[in-house]
């Protein structure tokens, strides 16, 4: 089963900058269809933040959009998310997901996993 590990949170100042990584773990057949970042604050619903589709195609939330910038690095199967002018609203867990993925087994034997979850990792931004 695939692995979603994330890295790069922690502590920022308001108007500073905090890159997020997140890799899967497994063996990948090819590029992931799409990965994407969420996010959760205490006391709210999960809500979207970015995605990128393998081909090339990004996506971003209204909040994201100028301010963070997604992109992949499609040999290691990672997606990183670059935020700028961070704000304590943008204080939550960030999560990693993944989809369509097609895991290669050996001798051939491929197979496919869905919708697939990161741990998280906390971003607070505080002075």
């Amino acid at each position: 089963q695939v692995r979603l590990e994330e890295s790069g949170g922690g502590l920022v100042q308001p108007g500073g900058s905090l890159r997020l990584s997140c890799t899967a773990s497994a063996s990948i057949y090819d590029a992931i269809p799409l990965m994407a970042w969420y996010r959760q604050a205490p006391g709210k619903e999960r809500e979207f933040v970015a995605e990128l589709r393998n081909s090339g195609r990004s996506r971003y939330a209204d909040f994201a959009r100028g301010r963070f910038t997604i992109s992949r690095d499609y040999s290691r199967s990672t997606v990183e998310l670059q935020m700028t002018s961070l704000t304590p609203e943008d204080t939550a867990v960030y999560v990693c997901y993944a989809d369509g993925i097609k895991l290669d087994h050996g001798l051939g034997v491929t197979s496919f996993e869905y919708d697939r979850w990161g741990q998280g990792i906390q971003v607070t931004v505080s002075s």
